[in-house]
């Protein structure tokens, strides 16, 4: 399934998820950040790969964490736009 398709299933199937948060959850979503020792992990391999240097099993790795990205950063979207779209003047 080409990319695009995948992000379109996966903010569909995230939706329901995303009408469950409160404002405060919302908040706690949409500033949730690595660790500093994940984020040194995730730099190493993002930096093997551009450079085509990661075994299998990095690669696997890897492409596991790209993939939790992708639906965090999903979340984070749903998030931020709960909290834009509450906002109390």
């Amino acid at each position: 399934m080409p990319i695009g398709h995948a992000n379109t299933v996966l903010e569909e199937g995230l939706e329901p998820v995303a009408r469950c948060f409160t404002r405060e959850v919302a908040r706690e979503v949409a500033s949730l950040r690595a660790d500093p020792k994940l984020q040194t992990q995730l730099d190493a391999l993002a930096t093997k790969a551009n450079e085509g240097e990661l075994t299998s099993e990095e690669r696997e790795r890897y492409e596991a964490y790209v993939e939790a990205i992708d639906l965090i950063s999903i979340l984070q979207a749903k998030a931020r736009k709960i909290l834009a779209d509450n906002v109390t003047p």
